[in-house]
């Protein structure tokens, strides 16, 4: 008789046979599951979402910033709306769009390179000039946040304008008439603002410090315009008498006298989808 082999007396499956059948239960399980929910039963649906809200409560208030929630969830210390919407209006584009954003700051730049050039320009131009170099006192230069301000002032002994009058002295002209040039090679536009000191007595009732302080800065706005500057590149032109001395300790100084031309550094314009 031929003896049994050891494994013969074992009873049972194997071990991959176990774990196979346990794999074809939950397999089952999975497919009843998507049966009965392919016939989903509203009813019986609202008893389980009411047992879930019962179980693990509910968020009643929602607040968004933007795209992004602004409770519970860490967000960046800079966006781009910070105003609360409801859900239903948020977006996924925020703005303004940085497309537009490098638009503008590209326009910005581009001004100031423009604005640099124009100023050093203008200080060429005046030191091409040696036969106004007898009057290199009479002019002034001023960087403020509005632009280069280019200051033709009186001084003791020695007026830019006849008293009284409209019309600049010649070396006057020449100056102004030297201007144009680097002027009319920029985009960037100017305003010429016209001046008196305090204490100017008008030769007649009808004509007083606003009239003569607007009339040359009209007459420098012709002059230059006489020399190729366009019309365009003109902003503003006005006369504001004695209230706005360039020394106000004392504003009697010859020098208050002057006639202000205003290289403007200007905001580029905004791209149509941002204009409020």
């Amino acid at each position: 008789m031929a003896k049994k082999k050891r494994g013969d007396a074992h009873t049972g499956g194997h071990g991959w046979f176990v774990t196979f059948a346990d794999l074809m239960g939950l397999m089952m399980s999975f497919f009843v599951m998507l049966v009965a929910f392919s016939t989903m039963d509203n009813n019986k649906l609202k008893i389980v979402a009411g047992s879930m809200r019962d179980a693990f409560g509910v968020q009643t208030n929602v607040r968004y910033s933007g795209i992004v929630e602004s409770d519970g969830l860490p967000t960046r210390p800079k966006l781009k709306n910070v105003e609360h919407i409801s859900p239903e209006e948020s977006s996924a584009n925020p703005t303004p769009d940085e497309k537009e954003r490098s638009q503008i700051n590209g326009a910005r730049l581009k001004i100031d390179r423009e604005f640099a050039l124009a100023s050093a320009s203008l200080r060429q131009a005046l030191q091409d000039m040696p036969e106004l170099t007898e009057i290199s006192k009479n002019i002034m230069f001023e960087e403020t946040k509005e632009g280069l301000n280019l200051e033709i002032v009186d001084q003791d002994g020695r007026s830019m304008f006849a008293d009284g009058s409209r019309e600049p002295y010649d070396r006057t002209r020449r100056l102004i008439q030297k201007l144009a040039a680097p002027l009319k090679a920029t985009p960037l536009r100017i305003s010429i603002v016209g001046h008196t000191a305090a204490g100017f007595v008008p030769a007649r009732s009808d004509y007083d410090a606003f009239d003569l302080s607007a009339d040359r800065a009209n007459v420098v706005r012709q002059i230059l315009e006489r020399e190729g500057l366009p019309p365009s590149h003109v902003f503003a032109v006005s006369g504001k008498a004695d209230g706005q001395p360039l020394f106000p300790d004392d504003p009697t100084l010859p020098a208050n006298r002057r006639v202000t031309i205003t290289l403007m550094r200007e905001n580029p314009p905004l791209p149509p989808d941002l204009k409020p």
